[in-house]
């Protein structure tokens, strides 16, 4: 399939974050079984790996809570690849504690280790580095010039600061007075340049696996999220763009009402856009973040798609989300600089939740793919919008279930007796069908349907349980931590996609 046909014509792909790769470092990376993994979903005749945000992670290790949104995280760096271009040696990495289960990630144990691991390649690099290495290094600080001096400077002045937030940092800080600034940049001038460092490894290690993978045609589907964390280098750089008080404390935070995931709604906690104050300057930081993000991902899938329109905007001091109220959006105005940006690459509107008129005639207007889940199709009656039969056009991404999803198994497992034996019906299977036998349907049901891209989480084509859900919305502690154990997908798996793509014309 050709770039400009991507979601146009009938597709099929994964859902699995780097993070869920395996590794003998604690979590997925961009090295050897990135490149695996892509040989498999080729094999699988698949056009898509869709990942989940791939910035450095902060609050609940949520990737949708990230200290940037155009950096990349220094997690998904490989360090064998470092080893390999030398400014590592395998006893740096040998000997430390990764964390124990390598079907989970343990993001604490990661975080003891990994940058001081990271620190030695960096004075490695600096030792060892050729000339041409270290010319594209001064390249790739100017031309990211003006998101990366203030992310390294914000991580260098964080790790100095014992991790806290940047509200919790010395006022004249906070407040990113000139002297204090100054001052500052001089006393962790080698922190700022290893956190340059780190992006510019985790850039080039990215744009490698993404030219391998085009380079099969297999097509990388990004994941960016609507709203940044408050802890995060772009709130503290760029204060005048959100809803702060005179404190820069959020007014209010972001989030959605009562849903089917939480009856007291979700409190993001993510702070609101000033969207006035970014229309006096044409959006240009959303316009520099999505042509940024468009340089990483063949198609990128919004977040959130419809607080672009109207948004849930909950009083900070609220510790729920259900006294929220709905904001006007900035609408057309916002997607048409997003339009100008993304160049070649492909949106996917994120449309799940309260879908008003003014929601659909502006993704109508756009002509981009929304989303379909038939875990929601078999919730509803014969009527419902998610279920294939009720389709009125091709422009749809379909999935099983998303990340905020469980399982198709897990969720087959938490269903009444009388709610299965519908599923069952409708799936054409006589009631004594095992559970699998009804998540292998509902997989062969998406890539039956009219929509022109069908994706499903690895999970489910692993016909894993419950226990190997990814997020469940409103909850910390334990998400995002699923792994793959082995480097590509079983033969059984390959088989059965190769055979759907075939019958089913993807």
């Amino acid at each position: 399939m050709k770039k400009k046909n991507l979601l146009k014509k009938r597709g099929a792909g994964i859902l699995m974050p780097i993070s869920s790769l395996p590794s003998p470092y604690g979590i997925g990376t961009l090295g050897k079984a990135a490149y695996d993994f892509v040989d498999s979903l080729v094999e699988a005749k698949q056009t898509y790996w869709q990942v989940l945000p791939v910035g450095p992670t902060s609050y609940g290790d949520s990737p949708y809570q990230s200290f940037s949104a155009f950096a990349g995280n220094p997690y998904f760096i490989d360090l064998d690849i470092l080893i390999e271009e030398g400014f590592l040696s395998k006893s740096d990495v040998t000997g430390l504690n990764w964390g124990s289960d390598a079907s989970n990630v343990d993001y604490a144990a990661i975080f003891n280790v990994r940058f001081d691991v990271l620190r030695k390649a960096y004075e490695g690099f600096l030792a060892k580095c050729k000339v041409r290495e270290l010319e594209d290094f001064e390249d790739f600080k100017k031309k990211n010039k003006k998101w990366l001096d203030d992310y390294s400077l914000y991580m260098a002045l964080k790790f100095k600061n014992g991790n806290r937030e940047w509200l919790s940092w010395s006022e004249d800080l906070r407040f990113r007075k000139k002297k204090a600034l100054k001052k500052a940049k001089e006393e962790v001038a080698s922190d700022i340049d290893f956190w340059k460092f780190c992006q510019y490894e985790f850039f080039k290690q990215f744009m490698k696996l993404k030219n391998y993978a085009n380079s099969k045609k297999i097509f990388i589907i990004g994941d960016i999220p609507l709203y940044v964390a408050l802890d995060s280098a772009d709130v503290w750089a760029n204060p005048k763009l959100f809803d702060l008080d005179e404190e820069r404390r959020p007014r209010h935070v972001a989030g959605v009402p009562p849903d089917i995931f939480s009856a007291d709604g979700q409190r993001w906690g993510n702070p609101i856009y000033d969207w006035k104050k970014m229309e006096e300057d044409g959006f240009d930081w959303w316009g520099r973040r999505m042509k940024a993000m468009s340089a990483l991902y063949d198609v990128i899938r919004i977040d959130h798609f419809i607080g672009i329109v109207n948004y849930w905007a909950v009083p900070a001091e609220n510790e729920t989300a259900i006294d929220g109220e709905w904001v006007k959006g900035p609408g057309s105005k916002l997607t048409d600089v997003i339009k100008k940006s993304v160049g070649k690459s492909k949106i996917i509107a994120e449309d799940l939740g309260v879908i008003t008129p003014p929601v659909r005639n502006l993704i109508n207007e756009c002509k981009w793919p929304g989303m379909k889940i038939l875990q929601f199709a078999f919730d509803s009656d014969s009527k419902g919008e998610y279920l294939p039969q009720n389709y009125k056009d091709c422009n749809w991404v379909v999935y099983g279930g998303t990340h905020d999803n469980n399982t198709n198994i897990g969720y087959l497992n938490g269903v009444s007796e009388k709610q299965l034996k519908k599923i069952k019906k409708f799936l054409g299977l006589d009631e004594e069908a095992t559970v699998i036998k009804v998540n292998d349907e509902i997989i062969r049901l998406g890539y039956m349907s009219i929509a022109n891209t069908v994706i499903y989480q690895v999970q489910d084509l692993l016909r894993l349980d419950e226990s190997a859900r990814i997020n469940m919305p409103s909850t910390i502690g334990t998400n995002w931590r699923f792994r793959m154990v082995d480097e590509k997908l079983p033969k059984r798996v390959v088989k059965q996609l190769k055979s759907y793509v075939k019958l089913y014309n993807r």
